[in-house]
């Protein structure tokens, strides 16, 4: 089948126009589409050739025509140059109505450019991904998995709206589950959510108003959501040590917040107004992204600061069955003694992100509340994932996967490490996580990070720039070993290291 010709191009951008030369491009590209004059199917010519026709130059070609493809105008064929394949919803895009008006004034704000890159590169197969937060998809107990759903065929009989709160068998296997941890729960303290992220939405709208503080690690995987912003919180960063969050510089932030003409962190205040309540969000056990265990002497502290100021806290325990490198220190929650710290549990890190089951630990009432919320969500959670998640937990499959993971991940931890010695010594420092996924590798001397991670994209590498993590510029990258072989990170890590002699 003879290739179409590549349409023509009579027009030239107008040099004088306030409306930039590249968004000009993309107008009249629409315009010819739509008026049917390109039509789907219709091959673009070369980008030297559109440079050449509109008279820009190639990267102003570049960024149009990836505009229209992230809007679906126009796609790109291996073999076959860029053609146009929609002419009808994916004009709305770049046109009337202005799309970018209904979500900046949404109640979700828009992740930043980066963040949203990230999420979209995740998914091409060409990346390798150096900073990811997932497990491996290789580690997957196919076997485990087989054994658990088969049962599930044998034994659900129906798949009905599970309880508002999560299915009994659940709750009951969560419970126990963190009883050996030394948290001790029941079952009516249980709140199984869609994940833990679903969890801080629901903690968000619920239980905080807008204009609450949020303190949080600085740097904070919470720093590279939109939940708690979007919710209209202030998110406010407080140092950290090797020992997990400063708790002096904790009490001199909410001293500050008072001399600014708040009220202090449980101050009594009218039932009508809450305007100004905070709240500290954390993640003592290995840390996103720094990979810290916080030790149990400042466990200790932070839980005596934060009764002492009538902070509440949200303990972030997403990593918390994942160390490898000695005992696991006894959550935050364990240490609770007047129901001020709500626990968040997920079975994304170590077992399946696609089962989205996560979990609260907090007092009844809190648990009904937010129940009550969840509902208004999404019904529940799978009532198949909550089946499968207690299988895992009742029969002893988890703590037995967890068992070879925890070696797994202990393993690539030491090769990744041997290869960040090899090719970043004397140019970066990094800690050594004693669990979890990430090392935290920060240069000794300046360097570019928006220009580092566009250069290492271009050189088929995805990283986790620290300042999406970050209150201020960190120089610092998040690495992970947990997605990828100790032979394809240390082969990311050489193309790394040439993206980084280049900036240099």
């Amino acid at each position: 089948m003879a290739r179409p010709a590549p349409i023509a191009i009579d027009w030239k951008p107008d040099r004088d126009s306030a409306t930039p030369i590249t968004e000009q491009i993309v107008q009249y590209m629409c315009r010819q589409v739509s008026s049917g004059a390109w039509p789907i199917g219709a091959r673009l010519p070369a980008q030297r050739a559109m440079a050449d026709a509109f008279g820009v130059n190639r990267s102003t070609i570049i960024a149009a025509v990836n505009e229209l493809a992230d809007y679906g105008i126009v796609e790109g064929l291996h073999g076959a140059g860029t053609r146009i394949v929609s002419n009808t919803w994916s004009l709305m895009l770049p046109g009337s109505p202005d799309w970018a008006d209904y979500v900046s004034s949404g109640f979700f704000k828009a992740n930043n450019d980066t963040i949203q890159a990230i999420n979209r590169l995740e998914f091409d197969p060409s990346m390798a991904r150096l900073g990811t937060g997932e497990l491996d998809p290789r580690l997957f107990p196919r076997s485990m998995w087989r054994t658990v759903l088969t049962r599930a065929a044998n034994e659900i009989t129906s798949m009905g709206y599970p309880e508002p709160e999560g299915t009994p068998e659940l709750r009951e296997a969560i419970a126990a589950h963190m009883r050996k941890l030394g948290v001790e729960t029941e079952p009516g303290q249980i709140l199984v959510t869609s994940g833990a992220l679903q969890a801080l939405q629901i903690i968000s709208v619920s239980l905080l108003s807008a204009g609450s503080t949020v303190f949080c690690e600085a740097p904070s995987y919470i720093k590279s959501l939109q939940v708690f912003q979007s919710a209209g919180m202030r998110l406010e960063g407080v140092r950290m040590d090797g020992h997990g969050i400063d708790v002096d510089a904790l009490r001199d932030a909410m001293q500050g917040m008072i001399a600014g003409g708040l009220p202090a962190p449980g101050a009594q205040k009218p039932s009508h107004k809450r305007e100004g309540e905070s709240v500290l969000y954390t993640i003592p056990t290995n840390h996103n992204p720094t990979g810290i265990i916080m030790d149990a002497q400042r466990r200790r502290e932070l839980i005596a600061c934060c009764v002492e100021r009538r902070l509440p806290i949200i303990e972030d325990g997403a990593y918390q069955d994942l160390v490898f490198d000695g005992p696991s220190p006894a959550p935050l929650k364990s240490l609770d003694e007047t129901g001020m710290v709500i626990y968040l549990g997920s079975a994304s890190k170590a077992l399946a992100p696609g089962l989205r089951i996560g979990w609260i630990v907090a007092p009844e009432p809190i648990v009904h509340r937010l129940a009550d919320v969840k509902m208004q969500m999404d019904y529940g959670a799978s009532r198949l994932s909550q089946w499968v998640f207690a299988r895992f937990l009742d029969t002893g499959l988890y703590d037995r996967f967890l068992t070879d993971l925890r070696g797994e991940l202990r393993r690539r931890r030491d090769a990744a490490l041997e290869t960040l010695d090899r090719l970043f010594g004397g140019i970066a420092h990094w800690n050594t996580p004693a669990g979890g996924f990430y090392i935290w590798l920060t240069f000794n001397g300046p360097m570019p990070m928006a220009r580092l991670f566009a250069k290492a994209v271009e050189a088929g590498v995805l990283l986790n720039p620290g300042d999406i993590y970050d209150f201020e510029g960190d120089n610092s990258l998040r690495l992970s070993y947990a997605y990828t072989t100790p032979d394809e990170f240390a082969a990311a890590a050489e193309r790394l290291a040439g993206v980084v002699r280049t900036l240099g």
